[in-house]
């Protein structure tokens, strides 16, 4: 007799509508399908859903739920079915949407999808999910907020300039953009200050700031939004998968003799990381002899500026995670020092040659 090894709750989630397909793989390795209902996106009929999960699922079996990331839709069942105790799994849209061109599926529908997520968490091996911290999630939402508002402002004073550089400008539209211009301003500086007072309110985060602003190149705003993207570090467990989440993995592209492409960053990560890594790294190139010798060994290689600048974003993220984790600050003679201790005999100046070396 055969037995069942894992159940799985697929949910297509819209804004209005969740579709549902519970399943279960057995030792054969044989998928079933047990059911499919359509339930409401709201409190009231996930409420349900956990009763109608629970009353065709058994208990004494594994479990998990999977969905997809649909903008900000699934949060509402993903944090409830959480509070209930469920293993939660949220996934990428294009991790399920390749997952389905690999079944050759030709049929589209809400039913099908939640059939193709039920498959996809009962064949494969899922990450389970864990809400942000309360602080982590504020933060995030504040720094992305001002992340836009950034962006907005520089399209205005574009704007602006170019309205003023014309031949014969409108003076009302110019004291019309300035007032904006000003609200902008005027809305950054209290997030700025939004922003100090809530890691004011925690004592460990404050100390993770303080650590990461040693590093050449990194200030207050960069350093709150690497911990804000990465929750704390909570689930990073080390420089390579620190690395693949913020899109800085090398994507390599090499096949037989015909296909040799050029190594590239994925991209396939959190993409506000990178965005807050460009400014620190130009700085550090600037300002941090190691940081600029570096950036130079990785351009004279490649022949590509920017890729030598990709490089030290990544080193200095993964150097943020390296002084969190052994709770350090950074020090900026580090070479010097190493070389004294490789090279006892050396004298000062062997010792600044060897450290602008490495």
């Amino acid at each position: 007799m055969k037995r069942k090894l894992k159940f799985c709750v697929g949910i297509d989630v819209s804004q209005k509508n969740l579709d549902v397909c519970l399943g279960y793989i057995d030792d054969e390795q044989d998928l079933q399908f047990v059911t499919h209902r359509k339930f409401k996106n709201n409190l009231k009929a996930i409420q349900e859903l956990v009763k109608w999960i629970r009353k065709h699922a058994d208990a004494n079996i594994k479990m998990v739920v999977v969905m997809e990331a649909t903008g900000v839709y699934h949060e509402d069942c993903a944090y409830h079915l959480h509070a209930n105790n469920f293993e939660i799994s949220i996934e990428l849209p294009n991790k399920i949407s390749n997952y389905v061109r690999s079944l050759n599926q030709k049929t589209k529908t809400d039913k099908k999808d939640a059939q193709v997520i039920c498959r996809f968490g009962l064949e494969r091996k899922i990450t389970a999910w864990q809400p942000p911290k309360k602080i982590y999630r504020l933060l995030c939402e504040i720094t992305r907020e001002r992340s836009q508002l950034t962006l907005e402002r520089s399209m205005l004073k574009n704007k602006l300039h170019a309205e003023k550089a014309q031949h014969f400008p409108n003076q009302k539209t110019i004291n019309r953009l300035l007032e904006r211009l000003t609200m902008y301003n005027k809305q950054l500086n209290e997030i700025d200050q939004e922003l100090k007072k809530i890691v004011k309110t925690d004592k460990e985060l404050q100390n993770d700031i303080r650590r990461s602003e040693t590093i050449v190149g990194i200030g207050f705003l960069t350093a709150v939004t690497i911990h804000a993207e990465t929750q704390g570090f909570a689930l990073i467990k080390n420089k390579k998968q620190l690395s693949s989440y913020a899109g800085y993995d090398v994507r390599q592209k090499q096949s037989g003799t015909s296909i040799n492409g050029k190594d590239r960053i994925s991209k396939k990560g959190n993409r506000h990381i990178r965005a807050a890594m460009h400014f620190p790294a130009l700085t550090a190139v600037q300002h941090h002899e190691h940081s600029k010798n570096f950036c130079h060994r990785i351009i004279k290689k490649s022949g590509i500026k920017m890729k030598g600048y990709v490089a030290v974003q990544r080193s200095m993220l993964e150097l943020v995670f390296i002084l969190h984790k052994n709770k350090v600050d950074f020090d900026k003679n580090y070479n010097s020092k190493k070389a004294a201790e490789n090279n006892p005999h050396c004298s000062l100046a062997d010792i600044k040659n060897i450290a602008l070396s490495l």
